[in-house]
């Protein structure tokens, strides 16, 4: 799904849809709120464009985000004045380490996780793929 097919909200469902048919041992509220803040800040920070991607292979559950924009995010200082600061940190509190995959027009951002257990436990290693780099070496 693009940000011409729908919006955030949309892209939330289409999302827990995904998981309750393909991975029904997924924490479909952790996959709701990790989808919705990739894509907020996709939406926010680059532009506006954006592709979601969910997939599930076995216990596996992979979300992605691309956007327009090489920058890479960087999680902030969390405020509570209205002004954000949460979504990285939430996401990876949820799903652990995130990736960024460089692209020709721009990234992808990556959560991955293993379904059947909490969301919170380890996350499965990167894959060793050429042009992946882990968020700016932290681990949220």
């Amino acid at each position: 799904m693009t940000s011409a097919d729908g919006d955030i909200g949309d892209a939330r469902r289409a999302a827990t849809a995904f998981g309750s048919r393909e991975c029904p041992d997924a924490d479909l509220g952790a996959l709701a709120l990790v989808v919705s803040e990739l894509v907020t800040n996709a939406a926010r920070h680059t532009g506006g464009w954006w592709r979601l991607t969910v997939r599930g292979e076995g216990r596996r559950l992979d979300v992605e985000v691309e956007d327009r924009s090489s920058a890479v995010p960087a999680p902030r200082t969390p405020r509570f004045d209205g002004r954000g600061g949460h979504g990285l940190n939430i996401v990876g509190a949820l799903a652990g380490p995130l990736e960024v995959l460089p692209g020709p027009h721009g990234k992808t951002v990556r959560a991955r996780w293993v379904t059947g257990r909490q969301t919170s436990a380890r996350p499965l290693p990167a894959p060793e793929s050429h042009g992946t780099s882990p968020l700016i070496g932290q681990q949220l």
